[in-house]
């Protein structure tokens, strides 16, 4: 087999599997007589080790994407593959633009991780590709982003939290569990964590004030320009697929992350409302973006801190007392 892994150091969070591993992992999926021709490493995604492999007898090549060794994740990121599996029949509405799962396997009988297989989606990554096209058709992009997210988040769900487990009956309940996680997190990665539990207490006892969110929405958790496919030909960006929506879960739309990067800057990105609808400025969506964005520099601080980023890491400390600020 041609296998091309990305050399990776030692303590690096992403640990790559081996040829051997790879070819029992298509033998469990497409027959025992299977085999892997080429299985090369992609390098986009920073927590799956995923792999575009090519099987003799298989008209296309398939992605197959490996679960960190569950030792290895964090409490807050806990089995994010099954969350997305869990969450696939939830996202007909963007099926089109989704890859279709082959195999999941949670038994670890193969290899001690979770994996999947999924169908290969045509196209090129986002970030590859737009800056190739006149920032004049940008608006385009986004106004597309925005239909698939007011898509994503018209659907209802049963309760709040993740899309898998736990579920809560309040998105209080749920926000704060995931706070809660978040710090528990950073302070086992031996970081100061105060501030994290500040706003955890502060959504505590403002409780009432997230509860006016009554009516679970699905929440894409990653969708952003990292994470979507465009037409390698098209004259102008058209998005042709979404990938990793291994971090859904009901709640609020407006804690999605991808409303956070919809705010992020005032520049072609304004155009994603005009397709994805009015944004409420109201004081208490005011406040409650400021807890969502407290969550969001949580999850950004132990990302950088997994990646070896201590300088971004401290940042998310400035970032952070700023929103404390304005929280109390």
């Amino acid at each position: 087999m041609d296998f091309r892994p990305i050399e990776r150091a030692a303590e690096a969070f992403q640990q790559p599997v081996v040829a051997d591993e790879i070819q029992a992992i298509c033998r469990r999926v497409f027959g025992a007589e299977a085999y892997a021709r080429s299985a090369v490493e992609l390098g986009g995604g920073m927590y799956n080790s995923t792999y575009r492999v090519t099987v003799v007898g298989q008209e296309q090549p398939v992605i197959l994407r490996v679960a960190p060794e569950p030792t290895r994740q964090f409490r807050s990121e806990r089995q994010l593959m099954r969350n997305e599996y869990a969450s696939v029949p939830w996202l007909a509405t963007i099926a089109p633009l989704m890859p279709r799962v082959l195999a999941a396997d949670w038994s670890h009988e193969v290899i001690g991780r979770d994996y999947m297989v999924q169908t290969l989606l045509d196209g090129v990554s986002a970030p590859d590709h737009l800056g190739g096209y006149p920032r004049s058709t940008w608006p385009g992009f986004f106004r597309q982003m925005g239909a698939i997210a007011r898509d994503v988040h018209a659907v209802r769900g049963p309760s709040f939290g993740p899309v898998a487990s736990p579920a809560h009956a309040t998105w209080s309940a749920a926000v704060t569990a995931s706070l809660e996680d978040i710090a528990a997190d950073i302070d086992s990665a031996g970081l100061d964590v105060a501030d994290m539990r500040k706003v955890a207490a502060v959504a505590t006892q403002r409780h009432d004030v997230l509860d006016e969110i009554t009516e679970p929405r699905l929440l894409a958790g990653d969708l952003w320009t990292v994470n979507v496919m465009l037409d390698a030909t098209a004259p102008e960006p058209t998005i042709t697929g979404v990938l990793d929506m291994d971090r859904t879960c009901w709640g609020d739309p407006a804690a999605d992350w991808t409303i956070r990067m919809a705010v992020a800057k005032a520049d072609e990105r304004v155009a994603f409302w005009e397709s994805y609808g009015t944004r409420d400025r109201s004081p208490a969506a005011t406040w409650r973006a400021r807890i969502y964005e407290a969550r969001h520099l949580g999850a950004i601080r132990l990302e950088r801190h997994r990646l070896g980023n201590p300088e971004g890491v401290r940042d998310t400390y400035s970032a952070m007392a700023a929103v404390l600020a304005d929280l109390t």
